[in-house]
């Protein structure tokens, strides 16, 4: 046991010096807010919930025509956020893949690197990452309803404040869970063609 000590503190010691060198900001970085991250040359938490907002923000204007969604929970973790939206618009079973498929077309595009790709009838979703470390998803779950996420890599602990992205739709503010979709869309509602 204890010739072990040593393998298993140096593995942790990596996996939690590592954490810190995840969030770097990259040359290509278009993230915002204060420059505090930036001086130091990571990006701190609220940074990366900016970062998460704008590039769910991006995807939901690249899928045409427009969807109505809502903020979800945001939620902290050791060293990183993850931002959500929830789609309001009811995405019928046969135009589910479509708006897979547009978001999926968006992320390469944009050189996300596209990690897995599920093609279940019921649930199918597609998860992609950043240059940056930025895992973000799209999926689709219970009674249908589209979800997006952007989780951060590991940042500087710091406050989060609330996302500042207007929601195309109503807030729900201080509704948790939200409500279901309810949102008809002749396009997104309706069958494929």
């Amino acid at each position: 046991m204890s010739r072990l000590f040593p393998v298993v503190a140096t593995v942790l010691a990596l996996a939690l010096s590592g954490c810190g060198n995840e969030g770097t900001m990259s040359g290509s970085s278009s993230g915002s807010g204060s420059g505090s991250g930036r001086e130091s040359g990571r990006m701190d938490m609220q940074e990366a919930a900016e970062r998460s907002d704008a590039m769910l923000d991006a995807v939901l204007e690249a899928v045409d025509p427009d969807l109505q969604w809502a903020h979800g929970p945001t939620t902290t973790r050791a060293c990183g956020v993850t931002r959500r939206r929830a789609v309001m618009t009811v995405v019928s079973a046969d135009r589910r893949q479509t708006f897979l498929d547009r978001a999926e077309a968006f992320w390469r595009k944009s050189d996300y690197r596209i990690k897995a790709v599920n093609k279940d009838d019921v649930f199918p979703a597609v998860y992609a990452v950043t240059e940056a470390g930025f895992g973000v998803s799209v999926s689709f779950r219970g009674k249908g309803q589209a979800f997006l996420e952007a989780d951060s890599p590991c940042v500087k602990e710091s406050k989060v404040a609330p996302s500042t992205a207007e929601p195309n739709g109503p807030a729900y503010e201080g509704v948790y869970p939200l409500p279901r979709p309810n949102v008809r869309s002749g396009f997104w509602s309706g069958p494929a063609d």
